[in-house]
Protein backbone atom coordinates (compact mmCIF):
# COMPACT_ATOMS: atom_id res chain seq x y z
CA UNK A 1 0.00 0.00 0.00
CA UNK A 2 1.10 3.51 -0.48
CA UNK A 3 2.99 5.44 1.88
CA UNK A 4 -0.01 7.17 4.03
CA UNK A 5 0.06 11.06 4.40
CA UNK A 6 -0.96 13.36 7.31
CA UNK A 7 -4.38 13.46 5.42
CA UNK A 8 -4.37 9.76 4.36
CA UNK A 9 -3.75 8.66 7.87
CA UNK A 10 -6.53 10.98 9.36
CA UNK A 11 -8.96 9.36 6.62
CA UNK A 12 -7.64 5.77 7.86
CA UNK A 13 -7.94 6.19 11.15
CA UNK A 14 -11.77 7.65 10.75
CA UNK A 15 -12.94 4.84 8.64
CA UNK A 16 -11.62 2.09 10.49
CA UNK A 17 -13.23 3.49 13.73
CA UNK A 18 -16.48 1.40 14.53
CA UNK A 19 -19.55 3.25 14.93
CA UNK A 20 -23.16 1.80 13.76
CA UNK A 21 -26.04 4.12 14.69
CA UNK A 22 -26.33 3.76 18.61
CA UNK A 23 -22.57 3.39 19.55
CA UNK A 24 -20.30 5.92 17.83
CA UNK A 25 -17.89 5.93 20.14
CA UNK A 26 -15.07 4.71 18.65
CA UNK A 27 -15.17 7.11 15.73
CA UNK A 28 -16.48 10.38 18.24
CA UNK A 29 -13.34 9.40 19.80
CA UNK A 30 -11.17 9.33 16.73
CA UNK A 31 -12.98 12.87 15.50
CA UNK A 32 -12.41 14.02 18.67
CA UNK A 33 -8.50 13.90 18.87
CA UNK A 34 -8.19 15.15 15.01
CA UNK A 35 -10.31 18.64 15.72
CA UNK A 36 -9.64 19.36 19.74
CA UNK A 37 -6.32 20.97 18.20
CA UNK A 38 -7.88 23.63 16.17
CA UNK A 39 -11.28 24.15 18.07
CA UNK A 40 -11.80 26.49 21.15
CA UNK A 41 -13.83 23.84 22.97
CA UNK A 42 -15.14 20.50 22.06
CA UNK A 43 -18.25 19.26 24.15
CA UNK A 44 -20.78 16.46 22.89
CA UNK A 45 -24.83 16.56 23.23
CA UNK A 46 -26.83 14.16 25.37
CA UNK A 47 -27.31 12.05 22.75
CA UNK A 48 -23.58 11.77 21.68
CA UNK A 49 -23.19 14.00 18.68
CA UNK A 50 -19.68 15.85 18.94
CA UNK A 51 -19.55 19.41 18.69
CA UNK A 52 -16.10 21.53 18.33
CA UNK A 53 -16.69 25.44 18.37
CA UNK A 54 -13.85 27.61 16.74
CA UNK A 55 -14.33 31.30 17.01
CA UNK A 56 -13.53 34.00 14.58
CA UNK A 57 -16.15 37.11 15.55
CA UNK A 58 -17.84 35.93 18.68
CA UNK A 59 -20.63 38.06 17.81
CA UNK A 60 -20.76 36.86 14.42
CA UNK A 61 -23.17 34.27 12.29
CA UNK A 62 -23.07 30.47 13.84
CA UNK A 63 -22.69 28.50 10.95
CA UNK A 64 -22.38 24.57 11.45
CA UNK A 65 -20.64 21.93 9.33
CA UNK A 66 -22.07 18.47 9.97
CA UNK A 67 -21.14 14.83 8.72
CA UNK A 68 -22.17 11.37 10.70
CA UNK A 69 -20.13 9.51 12.60
CA UNK A 70 -22.59 6.71 12.35
CA UNK A 71 -22.11 3.64 9.37
CA UNK A 72 -24.54 1.00 8.58
CA UNK A 73 -24.21 -2.16 10.25
CA UNK A 74 -25.87 -4.88 12.27
CA UNK A 75 -27.21 -5.59 15.82
CA UNK A 76 -27.25 -8.80 17.43
CA UNK A 77 -30.77 -9.91 18.35
CA UNK A 78 -30.57 -13.50 19.60
CA UNK A 79 -28.21 -17.01 19.43
CA UNK A 80 -29.54 -19.81 18.52
CA UNK A 81 -28.78 -23.44 20.33
CA UNK A 82 -25.81 -24.25 17.76
CA UNK A 83 -24.03 -20.77 18.31
CA UNK A 84 -25.00 -19.01 14.80
CA UNK A 85 -25.93 -15.64 15.79
CA UNK A 86 -29.35 -13.82 14.33
CA UNK A 87 -28.87 -10.14 13.68
CA UNK A 88 -30.93 -6.82 12.56
CA UNK A 89 -29.56 -4.11 10.38
CA UNK A 90 -29.44 -0.86 11.38
CA UNK A 91 -29.23 1.44 8.72
CA UNK A 92 -30.32 0.49 5.17
CA UNK A 93 -29.00 -2.83 3.86
CA UNK A 94 -29.68 -4.22 0.16
CA UNK A 95 -29.59 -7.95 0.79
CA UNK A 96 -27.25 -8.70 -2.67
CA UNK A 97 -24.33 -6.91 -0.62
CA UNK A 98 -24.29 -8.78 2.47
CA UNK A 99 -23.76 -12.93 1.86
CA UNK A 100 -19.96 -13.91 3.04
CA UNK A 101 -19.38 -10.40 4.22
CA UNK A 102 -16.75 -10.53 7.36
CA UNK A 103 -17.53 -8.32 9.85
CA UNK A 104 -16.36 -7.61 13.49
CA UNK A 105 -19.13 -7.71 16.31
CA UNK A 106 -18.30 -5.63 19.24
CA UNK A 107 -18.66 -7.46 22.85
CA UNK A 108 -17.89 -6.42 26.19
CA UNK A 109 -14.89 -9.15 26.06
CA UNK A 110 -13.25 -7.79 22.79
CA UNK A 111 -14.04 -7.82 19.38
CA UNK A 112 -15.22 -11.77 17.58
CA UNK A 113 -14.72 -12.24 13.97
CA UNK A 114 -18.09 -13.40 12.04
CA UNK A 115 -18.95 -13.85 7.89
CA UNK A 116 -22.63 -13.67 7.15
CA UNK A 117 -24.08 -16.70 5.91
CA UNK A 118 -27.47 -18.58 4.63
CA UNK A 119 -28.29 -21.76 3.26
CA UNK A 120 -26.25 -23.03 0.45
CA UNK A 121 -27.47 -22.41 -2.98
CA UNK A 122 -26.65 -26.11 -3.78
CA UNK A 123 -29.24 -27.62 -1.86
CA UNK A 124 -31.66 -25.04 -2.71
CA UNK A 125 -34.59 -25.62 -5.62
CA UNK A 126 -33.71 -24.24 -8.66
CA UNK A 127 -36.40 -21.11 -8.94
CA UNK A 128 -34.74 -20.35 -5.12
CA UNK A 129 -31.69 -19.73 -6.35
CA UNK A 130 -32.68 -16.80 -8.66
CA UNK A 131 -33.73 -15.30 -5.83
CA UNK A 132 -31.64 -12.85 -3.63
CA UNK A 133 -31.96 -14.34 0.21
CA UNK A 134 -33.68 -12.32 2.39
CA UNK A 135 -32.18 -10.39 5.18
CA UNK A 136 -34.06 -12.42 7.83
CA UNK A 137 -32.81 -16.02 6.78
CA UNK A 138 -28.87 -14.70 7.20
CA UNK A 139 -26.80 -15.42 10.24
CA UNK A 140 -23.51 -14.68 11.73
CA UNK A 141 -21.12 -17.48 11.49
CA UNK A 142 -18.36 -16.69 14.93
CA UNK A 143 -17.38 -20.75 14.77
CA UNK A 144 -18.96 -21.30 17.81
CA UNK A 145 -20.53 -24.70 18.46
CA UNK A 146 -23.04 -23.87 20.83
CA UNK A 147 -25.03 -21.18 22.30
CA UNK A 148 -22.89 -21.83 25.34
CA UNK A 149 -19.56 -21.26 23.30
CA UNK A 150 -21.27 -17.76 21.99
CA UNK A 151 -21.74 -16.60 25.09
CA UNK A 152 -18.31 -17.26 26.61
CA UNK A 153 -16.78 -15.60 23.73
CA UNK A 154 -19.10 -12.46 25.02
CA UNK A 155 -21.45 -12.14 22.41
CA UNK A 156 -24.76 -11.14 23.51
CA UNK A 157 -27.89 -9.54 22.39
CA UNK A 158 -27.44 -5.89 21.53
CA UNK A 159 -23.57 -6.08 20.67
CA UNK A 160 -22.78 -3.91 17.82
CA UNK A 161 -21.74 -5.87 14.72
CA UNK A 162 -19.78 -3.83 11.93
CA UNK A 163 -18.59 -4.53 7.94
CA UNK A 164 -14.80 -5.11 7.96
CA UNK A 165 -12.60 -3.58 5.32
CA UNK A 166 -8.89 -2.78 5.19
CA UNK A 167 -8.49 1.36 3.86
CA UNK A 168 -6.66 1.08 0.71
CA UNK A 169 -5.09 3.37 -1.67
CA UNK A 170 -5.90 2.51 -5.23
CA UNK A 171 -3.47 2.15 -8.05
CA UNK A 172 -4.75 5.29 -9.17
CA UNK A 173 -3.60 6.69 -5.63
CA UNK A 174 -6.56 9.74 -6.34
CA UNK A 175 -9.24 6.84 -5.60
CA UNK A 176 -9.82 5.71 -2.26
CA UNK A 177 -11.58 2.84 -0.89
CA UNK A 178 -12.58 2.33 2.56
CA UNK A 179 -15.25 0.96 4.58
CA UNK A 180 -17.71 3.73 6.22
CA UNK A 181 -16.98 6.44 3.81
CA UNK A 182 -20.26 7.17 4.51
CA UNK A 183 -19.77 9.21 6.46
CA UNK A 184 -16.12 9.75 7.91
CA UNK A 185 -15.67 11.39 5.13
CA UNK A 186 -18.28 14.02 6.02
CA UNK A 187 -16.51 14.10 9.49
CA UNK A 188 -12.91 14.68 7.82
CA UNK A 189 -14.47 17.26 5.45
CA UNK A 190 -15.82 19.24 9.15
CA UNK A 191 -11.98 18.41 10.77
CA UNK A 192 -10.09 19.54 7.89
CA UNK A 193 -12.30 22.84 8.01
CA UNK A 194 -11.69 23.94 11.27
CA UNK A 195 -8.02 23.26 10.61
CA UNK A 196 -7.70 25.31 7.81
CA UNK A 197 -9.24 28.15 9.97
CA UNK A 198 -6.62 28.21 12.33
CA UNK A 199 -4.94 31.65 12.06
CA UNK A 200 -7.69 33.00 9.09
CA UNK A 201 -9.61 35.95 9.72
CA UNK A 202 -13.23 35.02 9.28
CA UNK A 203 -16.21 37.03 10.96
CA UNK A 204 -18.35 33.75 12.19
CA UNK A 205 -18.35 31.72 14.82
CA UNK A 206 -17.71 27.34 13.07
CA UNK A 207 -18.73 24.09 14.66
CA UNK A 208 -17.57 21.30 13.29
CA UNK A 209 -19.75 18.32 14.52
CA UNK A 210 -20.34 14.60 14.17
CA UNK A 211 -23.51 14.07 14.69
CA UNK A 212 -25.18 10.20 15.86
CA UNK A 213 -27.59 8.10 13.97
CA UNK A 214 -27.90 9.62 10.75
CA UNK A 215 -28.38 6.31 8.86
CA UNK A 216 -31.71 5.74 10.95
CA UNK A 217 -33.55 9.11 11.02
CA UNK A 218 -31.28 12.05 10.94
CA UNK A 219 -31.36 11.75 14.88
CA UNK A 220 -28.57 13.54 16.22
CA UNK A 221 -28.64 16.34 13.79
CA UNK A 222 -31.54 17.65 15.75
CA UNK A 223 -30.43 17.75 19.14
CA UNK A 224 -27.08 18.93 17.82
CA UNK A 225 -28.82 21.86 15.55
CA UNK A 226 -30.80 22.89 18.92
CA UNK A 227 -27.65 23.03 20.71
CA UNK A 228 -25.69 25.32 18.65
CA UNK A 229 -28.56 27.34 17.40
CA UNK A 230 -26.59 28.03 14.34
CA UNK A 231 -27.67 30.71 11.80
CA UNK A 232 -26.55 28.81 8.76
CA UNK A 233 -26.40 24.86 8.25
CA UNK A 234 -24.15 22.64 5.91
CA UNK A 235 -24.60 19.04 5.91
CA UNK A 236 -21.80 16.89 4.44
CA UNK A 237 -22.16 13.68 2.99
CA UNK A 238 -21.66 10.97 0.55
CA UNK A 239 -23.48 11.14 -2.47
CA UNK A 240 -24.32 9.10 -5.56
CA UNK A 241 -21.53 8.56 -8.34
CA UNK A 242 -23.35 7.55 -11.06
CA UNK A 243 -20.06 7.09 -13.49
CA UNK A 244 -20.07 3.15 -13.23
CA UNK A 245 -21.64 0.73 -15.90
CA UNK A 246 -25.52 0.65 -16.49
CA UNK A 247 -26.21 3.89 -15.07
CA UNK A 248 -27.65 6.42 -17.02
CA UNK A 249 -27.93 10.03 -16.50
CA UNK A 250 -31.42 10.08 -15.67
CA UNK A 251 -31.06 8.13 -12.67
CA UNK A 252 -27.64 9.61 -11.60
CA UNK A 253 -25.20 11.76 -12.74
CA UNK A 254 -22.54 12.61 -10.46
CA UNK A 255 -19.68 11.75 -11.16
CA UNK A 256 -15.73 11.08 -8.95
CA UNK A 257 -13.52 13.81 -9.74
CA UNK A 258 -15.61 16.55 -10.75
CA UNK A 259 -16.13 18.29 -7.89
CA UNK A 260 -18.97 18.10 -4.74
CA UNK A 261 -22.24 18.00 -5.27
CA UNK A 262 -24.60 20.94 -4.89
CA UNK A 263 -27.93 19.16 -3.07
CA UNK A 264 -30.77 20.38 -4.91
CA UNK A 265 -33.42 18.44 -3.66
CA UNK A 266 -33.48 15.18 -1.35
CA UNK A 267 -36.43 13.35 0.01
CA UNK A 268 -35.28 14.92 3.33
CA UNK A 269 -35.90 18.71 2.31
CA UNK A 270 -35.43 21.44 -0.79
CA UNK A 271 -32.11 23.43 -0.57
CA UNK A 272 -31.99 27.07 0.51
CA UNK A 273 -32.45 28.88 -3.14
CA UNK A 274 -30.19 31.73 -1.10
CA UNK A 275 -28.06 29.68 0.48
CA UNK A 276 -27.24 27.52 -2.53
CA UNK A 277 -27.01 30.64 -5.10
CA UNK A 278 -24.27 32.00 -2.67
CA UNK A 279 -22.12 28.65 -2.71
CA UNK A 280 -22.67 28.25 -5.89
CA UNK A 281 -21.57 32.06 -6.97
CA UNK A 282 -18.34 31.57 -4.69
CA UNK A 283 -17.09 27.86 -6.67
CA UNK A 284 -17.29 30.12 -9.22
CA UNK A 285 -15.46 32.95 -7.83
CA UNK A 286 -12.55 30.87 -6.68
CA UNK A 287 -12.64 28.62 -10.01
CA UNK A 288 -13.57 25.38 -7.92
CA UNK A 289 -14.96 22.74 -10.01
CA UNK A 290 -18.47 21.49 -8.66
CA UNK A 291 -21.75 19.65 -9.98
CA UNK A 292 -25.34 19.46 -9.26
CA UNK A 293 -27.50 16.79 -7.80
CA UNK A 294 -30.51 15.74 -6.93
CA UNK A 295 -31.25 12.58 -4.44
CA UNK A 296 -35.06 12.01 -4.41
CA UNK A 297 -34.29 8.59 -2.83
CA UNK A 298 -31.86 9.75 -0.05
CA UNK A 299 -31.77 11.98 2.83
CA UNK A 300 -29.13 14.25 4.89
CA UNK A 301 -28.38 15.69 8.54
CA UNK A 302 -29.57 18.88 6.30
CA UNK A 303 -33.27 17.25 6.55
CA UNK A 304 -32.58 18.00 10.61
CA UNK A 305 -30.66 20.60 10.50
CA UNK A 306 -33.16 22.90 8.32
CA UNK A 307 -36.33 22.50 10.87
CA UNK A 308 -35.14 22.93 13.92
CA UNK A 309 -36.16 25.78 16.02
CA UNK A 310 -37.27 28.33 13.88
CA UNK A 311 -35.76 26.98 10.51
CA UNK A 312 -32.14 27.25 9.51
CA UNK A 313 -31.07 27.92 5.91
CA UNK A 314 -29.02 24.95 4.88
CA UNK A 315 -27.35 22.89 1.80
CA UNK A 316 -26.26 19.58 1.56
CA UNK A 317 -23.04 19.65 0.19
CA UNK A 318 -21.98 15.98 -0.77
CA UNK A 319 -18.68 13.70 -2.23
CA UNK A 320 -19.29 11.57 -5.22
CA UNK A 321 -18.66 7.95 -4.02
CA UNK A 322 -19.42 4.13 -5.45
CA UNK A 323 -21.01 1.49 -3.48
CA UNK A 324 -22.64 2.61 -0.56
CA UNK A 325 -24.21 1.24 2.19
CA UNK A 326 -22.02 -1.98 1.47
CA UNK A 327 -18.65 -3.40 2.64
CA UNK A 328 -16.36 -0.83 0.97
CA UNK A 329 -16.95 2.26 -0.89
CA UNK A 330 -15.04 4.33 -3.41
CA UNK A 331 -14.58 8.03 -3.65
CA UNK A 332 -11.93 10.67 -5.53
CA UNK A 333 -9.35 12.43 -2.87
CA UNK A 334 -9.93 15.65 -5.34
CA UNK A 335 -13.22 15.98 -3.90
CA UNK A 336 -12.65 15.99 -0.73
CA UNK A 337 -10.26 18.71 -1.07
CA UNK A 338 -12.32 20.69 -3.17
CA UNK A 339 -15.37 20.24 -0.76
CA UNK A 340 -12.88 21.76 2.38
CA UNK A 341 -11.86 24.32 -0.28
CA UNK A 342 -15.49 25.20 -1.11
CA UNK A 343 -16.55 25.61 2.80
CA UNK A 344 -13.55 27.77 3.84
CA UNK A 345 -13.84 29.99 0.84
CA UNK A 346 -17.85 30.43 1.77
CA UNK A 347 -17.62 30.90 5.45
CA UNK A 348 -14.78 33.48 5.40
CA UNK A 349 -17.23 35.00 3.05
CA UNK A 350 -20.64 35.06 5.51
CA UNK A 351 -21.02 37.85 7.87
CA UNK A 352 -23.80 38.92 9.52
CA UNK A 353 -24.90 41.26 6.51
CA UNK A 354 -24.48 38.21 4.15
CA UNK A 355 -26.30 36.03 6.66
CA UNK A 356 -29.47 38.13 6.48
CA UNK A 357 -29.52 38.75 3.06
CA UNK A 358 -29.35 35.19 2.44
CA UNK A 359 -32.16 34.30 4.44
CA UNK A 360 -34.45 36.97 3.89
CA UNK A 361 -33.97 37.68 0.28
Amino acid sequence: MAKLDETLTMLKDLTDAKAIPGNEKEAREVMHKYIAPYADEVFTDNLGSLIAKKTGDENGPKIMVAGHLDEVGFMVTRIDDKGFVYFQTVGGWWSQVMLAQRVTIQTRKGDVTGIIGSKPPHILPPEARKKPVDIKDMFIDIGASSKEEAEEFGVTPGDSVVPYFEFTVMKNEKMLLAKAWDNRIGCAIAIEVLKQLKGEKHPNVVYGVGTVQEEVGLRGAKTSTFAIQPDIGFGVDVGIAGDTPGVSDKEAVGKMGDGPQIILYDASMISHKGLRDFVVETAEKNEIPYQYDALPGGGTDSGSIHITANGVPALSILVATRYIHSHAAMLHRDDFENAVKLIVEVIKNLDADKVKEITFG
